[in-house]
């Protein structure tokens, strides 16, 4: 019996099970939709060079990425017209990602389909990112 495909939500973010670890990273990854999956995938691979042993865990439908064994930095969120990279201590990170919260320590960085990525300002985003005190769910 082939394995079932994961349910998109709303905006196309794919219902993956809670877990730690790459494995149910990478499942979201694999389902998300069209050009957003190659996208997750190029974040992902940006995010391991960049924070070499990088904690992953999926929790409330998206991938958390974390420097330590307790909090997380990072999260990613697909939305219909583009995938949503959160910087949860992102207000202290310098230049700050351009996209505001109503949180004012959270940032975000906002991946459309033809988008071209200066890859060395989200890498050093990602670093400073890191580095700072996580956000514990």
């Amino acid at each position: 019996m082939a394995a079932k495909e994961p349910r998109l939500l709303s905006g196309g973010n794919p219902q993956i099970p809670k877990g730690d670890g790459d494995a149910p990273v990478q499942a979201y990854i694999t389902a998300m939709p069209g050009w957003k999956s190659r996208a997750g995938k190029r974040l992902d691979k940006l995010i391991e060079t960049a924070v070499p042993g990088v904690r992953k865990a999926v929790k409330w439908n998206s991938p958390l990425y974390g420097a330590d064994g307790t909090t997380f930095f990072l999260g990613l969120h697909c939305f219909d017209k583009y995938i949503k990279v959160a910087f949860f201590n992102g207000g202290s990170i310098q230049p700050r990602p351009p996209v505001e919260s109503k949180d004012p320590d959270t940032r975000y960085f906002h991946v459309h389909e033809d988008d071209e990525w200066d890859e060395a300002q989200l890498s050093d985003w990602i670093k400073q990112a890191a580095a700072l005190p996580g956000w514990k769910p």
